[in-house]
């Protein structure tokens, strides 16, 4: 595959394509925009590590016109960088023509994404295997959705994973086992037991005919990028099939191309219950999805759910065009290719305070041998690279992918120099 082809729309620099900062992005520096920020928006964030103002491929630039390598995208949400033009094109021509018409009627854009979502999402199922999709705005909306279906198999009970994340409502927090998160908002809804991720046997013991659902990530980002043993999604899917439960597997962060894969469930050959996307489906266009196949797709009737934006014509125009951007450039083997390459690159660099990397295509987590992340992330954006670190050892990397192998070296190349860094500060 030619990756020129690929990476056409990406900047070389500040002036190549990208479109100038106008209005109120021209009036401040980044110190003035944060303190506006501090008397102006909630405090549920802190402080912001800086103010962007523009984007080009995997280029961003904050207010004082620094620029950065982003490594991250948004938390794996510009699939296809930022200012991608195709999607840049749908948006507009379609927010030019419709934009909104709430949930009392549909839209083109929304039924052809709908089935789009449905051709991916059963491509390992048999034929004619019923399906149908919710429209959301956000994965958290998507999970918000999952969950109340899964009270109308008539079962309350929920098997939720120990590291999970799905989310920050009420349902989707209910599910999340961050007590850093979950405490202050106690009691949350729903009867939820959890049992060790990965741990096959401590599912089949937790699984009974009370269980609504099983909800997992196919790999737990927001726990620094934890995969379970290969057999285990297949085990669950046996698990939850033997006692009639919902296998619901949140792809919100790993589905989509993210991976490597249309779904990372899909690597493994099963097919689940429920699947909820998000993120990458928009390329920054709030956008979210709640698949159901099989008996779970007829559970919803009218009037049991809504919501009104949820698969407006503008979102859906969007998404349509994230899907037909990947298939037209084979992104699917460009993110396979360049994630194991960027995972060798890694351990060749042979330092003995790197233990490893983890994850599938372009999710990966750097493993430290000390919880020196947070300052090596910090440090890193000081350098131009946006990074994060989701656990105190672990250094996420998600960038958008149509990332260039220069790009991914180039961060290889100073990472060292990063940990002496953040040693010599510790």
């Amino acid at each position: 595959m030619n990756q020129d082809t690929i990476h056409s729309t990406r900047a070389a620099g500040p002036a190549a394509g990208a479109s100038e900062p106008t209005g109120a992005q021209q009036d401040a520096s980044q110190e003035q925009w944060g303190e506006r920020y501090a008397h102006t928006l909630m405090n549920t964030f802190g402080p912001p590590r800086r103010v962007l103002v523009r984007g080009q491929g995997a280029d961003v630039w904050d207010a004082d016109g620094n620029h950065y390598t982003d490594l991250l995208a948004g938390l794996a949400v510009h699939a296809l960088g930022h200012a991608n033009p195709v999607v840049t094109q749908a948006i507009t021509e379609q927010l030019g023509t419709l934009g909104h018409i709430s949930n009392l009627f549909a839209s083109p854009t929304q039924i052809a994404l709908g089935e789009k979502l449905l051709d991916l999402a059963t491509r390992l199922a048999p034929a004619h295997t019923p399906a149908r999709v919710f429209f959301a705005n956000s994965g958290t909306e998507a999970n918000e959705a999952a969950f109340k279906l899964s009270r109308l198999t008539g079962r309350g009970k929920i098997v939720a994973m120990q590291g999970s994340f799905h989310g920050r409502t009420m349902g989707a927090l209910a599910i999340t086992s961050n007590e850093h998160y979950r405490a202050p908002f106690e009691p949350l809804p729903g009867e939820i037991v959890w049992v060790p991720y990965g741990d096959a046997g401590a599912l089949a013991n937790a699984v009974d005919e009370t269980v609504a659902a099983v909800v997992m990530e196919p790999i737990q980002g927001e726990n620094g990028v934890v995969e379970p043993p290969d057999s285990y999604l297949p085990a669950a899917r046996e698990i939850t099939g033997r006692y009639g439960a919902l296998l619901w597997i949140d792809e919100v962060q790993t589905g989509l191309g993210r991976c490597g894969e249309w779904f990372a469930h899909q690597r493994l050959g099963i097919v689940p219950d429920v699947i909820t996307v998000a993120k990458g489906l928009g390329n920054g266009y709030p956008i979210g999805a709640c698949i159901a196949l099989n008996e779970a797709a007829e559970l919803f009737g009218p009037g049991q759910h809504g919501t009104t934006f949820g698969g407006n014509p503008v979102a859906c125009a969007a998404g349509l065009a994230v899907l037909g951007y990947m298939a037209d450039h084979d992104l699917l083997s460009h993110v396979r290719q360049l994630g194991e390459h960027l995972a060798r690159s890694v351990m060749a660099l042979g330092d003995p305070r790197i233990s490893g990397v983890r994850g599938q295509g372009l999710l990966r987590g750097i493993v430290l041998r000390d919880p020196v992340g947070v300052a090596v992330a910090d440090l890193a954006l000081e350098a131009g690279w946006i990074i994060n670190a989701p656990r105190p050892g672990v250094l996420r990397i998600a960038p958008p992918l149509i990332i260039t192998a220069e790009q991914l070296d180039a961060f290889v190349a100073v990472l060292p120099s990063l940990l002496d860094r953040a040693r010599a500060q510790s």
